[in-house]
């Protein structure tokens, strides 16, 4: 997504200096919108402590993110709280501006970065990818083994190569 949907804190290059320690924390109203950008059923907490290191027009961030989500659960949609505590390092090159259509090859090194307009980065946005990043995909309440069972899922075990090895075994 661009624009920083829900949690856009742009900060000018001019004002970002070498060896800066940044805290961002989310508003309420940033909370709740990342919520609904990331499908989440609440986003009670999310803070990030960084520090800047820039070469020019590169400019990194490491640190921690740490946040507090509720996500609802795959079996049952019910609330599955979960707490975020991830290590994270962000690195921002200006745009390559590139044609629209043009093909663009990207080194494994290149994945890991965010492109920025030469202006201002945007560490929210940065963040709130990071966030989604650290969220468990398939989120379990306790009851989700019995719903699923009661739903007609195979578990992993039943539905596996070696379980129909099991049963061939058996006859």
């Amino acid at each position: 997504m661009s624009g920083g949907e829900g949690f856009a804190h742009r900060l000018p290059l001019a004002t970002l200096r070498d060896g800066q320690r940044l805290e961002v924390r989310a508003d309420e109203a940033e909370r709740k919108a990342l919520a609904e950008r990331l499908g989440l059923l609440g986003v009670e907490r999310m803070e990030a402590m960084l520090t800047i290191a820039r070469d020019g027009d590169e400019v990194r961030a490491a640190g921690r993110l740490r946040g507090s989500v509720t996500q609802a659960c795959v079996a049952t949609g019910e609330p599955v709280p979960a707490m975020i505590d991830e290590k994270i390092a962000l690195l921002f090159r200006p745009d390559p501006g590139s044609e629209p259509d043009a093909e663009i090859e990207l080194s494994e090194e290149d994945c890991d970065v965010i492109f920025h307009d030469g202006r201002e980065i945007d560490i929210g946005l940065a963040l709130g990818d990071e966030l989604a990043l650290a969220l468990d995909p398939y989120p379990r309440c306790a009851g989700a083994e019995d719903a699923l069972r009661e739903a007609g899922v195979l578990s992993e075990e039943q539905a596996g190569p070696f379980a129909a090895l099991a049963a061939l075994k058996g006859k």
